[in-house]
């Protein structure tokens, strides 16, 4: 299962009152990086499917959604459990690394 992109509209539902882990991509179309992590979060998605979410925020399109999370650089993955923010990570990581800190919330 791909990542799927959420907005403004539909975050609340699909992220703040999702019984499971949530991983959140802030990102933008003009981003490099955000457009080279795009296919390691595909990835994720497909062999994290069963225990965990993952949706992308466009910035551009959201910005208030940006600006309640206090995103001020891309790309911006967050760890959303319970409603809440758990774990953030900056900047494009490698595949493993992004796994390794998603270990400890996925229990």
């Amino acid at each position: 299962m791909p990542t799927r992109a959420v907005d403004a509209n539909t975050f609340d539902d699909e992220v703040l009152r999702n019984e499971r882990p949530v991983l959140v991509d802030f990102w933008a179309e003009w981003c490099g990086p955000c457009r080279a992590l795009g296919p390691v979060l595909d990835q994720l998605a497909d062999s994290l499917h069963d225990r965990l979410d993952v949706v992308k925020v466009n910035v551009d399109s959201a910005p208030q959604l940006a600006a309640r999370y206090r995103v001020t650089s891309l790309p911006v993955l967050k760890i959303f459990r319970g409603g809440a923010v758990v774990h953030t990570i900056t900047g494009a990581q490698p595949r493993a690394a992004i796994e390794e800190e998603l270990a400890a919330h996925l229990g």
